[in-house]
């Protein structure tokens, strides 16, 4: 059984010890990419790491930390277009014309031994939930459809299209060879 928490400076360390034992993510990512922070030329891990804190402790990184026990396992990061404006596929994505969301789910991380074991839904649930505590509204994701094939976890970062669609997501419109836009409303 799995519990979620809001990431924010009292979650910060559980964060932070699960990127470090797993290289900062996908090599030092940190989660930063969507929110879209200028290259600079300290563009390091660590001031990734250092940039994330600073977004947590002023309250615009969100996520929801999934623990098994007192272990955070993984993670699933969602927030404001404004807080993730990056997103893969733009052209496709903006050439459908989309209805304005009010919040993106941009990426999901799971823990080594913990993969494929439900951490990933348990993580979108927690971010619906945050979502609805924080007034709700229009939902949107970029999740990659699995159906029929085998995808490497490293295409799994925004989630597989059949989890979202478990959770209640639609498909509005493809902008991938395998990813989609799918959107839900939260009350």
């Amino acid at each position: 059984m799995y519990v979620t928490k809001p990431l924010d400076q009292t979650t910060w360390p559980d964060f932070e010890r699960l990127a470090q034992a797993h290289n900062g993510v996908w090599g030092g990512c940190w989660c930063m990419w969507y929110h879209g922070q200028d290259a600079s030329a300290d563009d390091t891990p660590a001031a990734r790491r250092q940039a994330k804190a600073c977004l947590v402790q002023d309250g615009r990184a969100h996520a929801a930390l999934v623990y098994s026990g007192d272990e955070c396992v993984g993670w699933c990061q969602f927030g404001s277009p404004q807080d993730l404006p990056r997103i893969h596929n733009q052209r496709a994505y903006h050439k459908a014309q989309p209805a304005p969301a009010d919040w993106r789910i941009t990426c999901f991380f799971s823990g080594k031994g913990h993969r494929g074991a439900g951490v990933g839904s348990a993580a979108l649930q927690g971010a619906l939930d945050q979502i609805r505590a924080l007034g709700g509204g229009l939902v949107e994701a970029f999740p990659e459809n699995t159906e029929g094939r085998k995808a490497s976890s490293a295409f799994l970062f925004n989630g597989a299209l059949s989890m979202f669609e478990r959770h209640g997501f639609a498909r509005t419109h493809q902008i991938g060879k395998h990813k989609w836009v799918v959107t839900r409303v939260v009350e």
